[in-house]
């Protein structure tokens, strides 16, 4: 793994960070700098500021987040005042901030996650002060960095129910969060949306959808891991889409969610299907409820 800034696009870098392998991608425009996603605390945060000081000469100007997650958005308060003066514009999807409150489940998870890994991961959550984006695209933004337009869009429900894509169009730089992942298999986690991710991933191919932003050349940064084209998206969405129709097969034979795992025949490693089963079953179990079919009925 690399730990250094990548040119992946002209003015479009990107680093792989520790803790969680996380990837962060710096634009820049004659105006500013564009950050997307903040690592983990304030602490991790102030490095990337530091980092990209070294090779961009103008002051970081908006942030996005690509979904809630802690490790894309937990950094944030490092581009806010006092931090940072004046503030930066902190842009994401409109589900964002009702997910990232204090009393939210998943940042109490996380938080007692944290505590139990020791001193260091401690004063991470102690020096935490969620920062909200108050910039919200409900389904696509752009946004002028000077010289050069960058575009946030949203094609849909997938990892979560609000993942941005970040398009650099005079780069065919096109920046994925955890809608794509290259260090190991995708994470379907407690809010994630099994059936919908493939036509998430559909409406943002040309080769599926016309109005399509992701091209044959084009270079796209995963949520973790190296830069991939798209070929290698058009792969991780099959395999997307059969995870999607395991558990409609098992729910259809009436195998009960937690013998699942065990029945099921899975392209990624089995401790991964925890959540996408439980999500996926409760949906399955919803729209059998409503058409008043019960289990037999599901399609």
């Amino acid at each position: 793994m690399t730990t250094k800034w990548q040119e992946v696009g002209a003015g479009v870098f990107q680093r792989r960070y520790e803790p969680c392998d996380v990837t962060v991608t710096a634009i820049v425009g004659s105006e500013g700098v564009a950050v997307v996603d903040t690592r983990c605390s304030l602490e991790e945060a102030q490095e990337i500021k530091r980092d990209i000081a070294r090779f961009a000469s103008v002051p970081v100007r908006w942030v996005v987040n690509t979904h809630s997650h802690l490790d894309h958005t937990w950094g944030n308060s490092a581009f806010a005042a006092p931090h940072h003066v004046p503030a930066a514009e902190i842009w994401a999807h409109t589900s964002v901030p009702a997910a990232l409150t204090p009393d939210d489940p998943a940042v109490a998870f996380f938080l007692d996650t944290f505590t139990d890994n020791g001193p260091d991961w401690r004063a991470r959550a102690e020096q935490l002060r969620i920062v909200r984006p108050t910039r919200l695209v409900e389904h696509a933004s752009v946004i002028d960095l000077g010289g050069r337009t960058m575009e946030l869009r949203w094609t849909g429900r997938a990892h979560t129910a609000g993942d941005l894509w970040v398009v650099v169009p005079d780069a065919d730089v096109v920046v994925a969060g955890d809608l794509i992942e290259e260090a190991g298999a995708p994470i379907w986690g407690p809010d994630c949306f099994p059936f919908e991710w493939p036509g998430t991933l559909d409406a943002a191919t040309r080769i599926t959808d016309a109005t399509g932003f992701i091209g044959p050349d084009t270079v796209v940064v995963p949520g973790h891991g190296a830069p991939v084209g798209s070929a290698f998206v058009r792969e991780q969405r099959e395999l997307i889409a059969s995870v999607a129709e395991q558990i409609r097969a098992l729910h259809r034979a009436g195998t009960p969610l937690e013998q699942a795992p065990a029945a099921g025949t899975w392209p990624i490693p089995r401790t991964r299907t925890t959540y996408a089963l439980e999500r996926g079953y409760a949906e399955l179990d919803r729209r059998a409820a409503l058409a008043g079919l019960g289990t037999e009925g599901t399609r």
